[in-house]
């Protein structure tokens, strides 16, 4: 699905055309997506002036002056700013109709995606219990050292948990490890204070070369303007099961942890 940088380039493509602007009018083809969307959207966003833009985790928040739209794109979801007159297709289940003429349109084949409401001064459930940003001053190497200790998870498991970290999806996870020499399988529990330091860098550096770069394209996600990302052929080793490691050339292997592929170069990852 979508990760933090794919999640943070529709942010960037998508604000210059919202920002001041109010939604005129909703046209909702599919009301039940991953939830339902609430009736109290549905009530309170039209006639709404939007204020601001933000990503939490995998989360777009869409602030007006009465709450704020949370989008999720799912596993196959995407946004795009069109003209009005877009004919749609099958899979486009609502538009914002924007009143400079064009509209927000999300497209999901898979409707794993979602749109909520947060009523201003209110924290949705879905956000509440979440972990720091990756790229924010809350976030480092001690953060990740402390909330270890005794942890007998796996440590691509413990980074991908969003009660620790928020947005380090299966990509960034693996690439990250890979960056800062770390076993994927190593108990979360056992890594040095000094080598979360090093991980900690390393997650908060791809995923800032990912959002530069345009995100990773797979499976499904192209950007806002209709781009793919071009992240992907940078990869050292998620996807490349049996290829050399770019490092040592040892082959990428491949394992499952947590119900997701794992992959890891055996020489450089202790």
């Amino acid at each position: 699905m979508p990760e933090l940088p794919e999640v943070e380039t529709t942010r960037l493509g998508i604000a210059p055309h919202l920002l001041g602007r109010s939604v005129a009018k909703l046209v909702i083809r599919q009301p039940r997506l991953r939830w339902p969307i609430p009736t109290s959207l549905i009530a309170s966003l039209p006639g709404q002036r939007i204020a601001s833009i933000e990503r939490r985790a995998k989360y777009l928040l869409v602030h007006t002056g009465t709450g704020s739209a949370v989008l999720h794109l799912g596993m196959s979801g995407s946004l795009r700013v069109l003209d009005r007159d877009t004919a749609p297709g099958k899979h486009d289940h609502y538009d914002w109709l924007l009143d400079s003429g064009r509209m927000l349109r999300f497209t999901d084949p898979r409707r794993f995606g979602s749109l909520l409401w947060q009523p201003i001064g209110s924290t949705h459930e879905l956000l509440a219990h979440l972990g720091p940003e990756p790229l924010g001053d809350s976030f480092d190497g001690d953060h990740l050292w402390r909330l270890s200790r005794g942890r007998s998870s796996a440590v691509k498991t413990f980074i991908m948990d969003q009660g620790i970290v928020v947005g380090v999806g299966n990509i960034y996870a693996a690439e990250a490890l890979f960056a800062a020499g770390i076993d994927p399988r190593r108990k979360a529990g056992s890594v040095s204070r000094e080598r979360y330091a090093r991980l900690a860098g390393a997650i908060r550096r791809i995923l800032d070369h990912a959002i530069t770069r345009g995100g990773t394209t797979l499976r499904d996600f192209i950007s806002p303007d209709g781009v793919p990302g071009y992240f992907e052929q940078e990869l050292f080793v998620y996807g490349r099961v049996g290829e050399p490691c770019r490092n040592c050339g040892s082959p990428i292997r491949s394992i499952s942890l947590g119900q997701r592929s794992t992959f890891y170069c055996p020489r450089c990852q202790r």
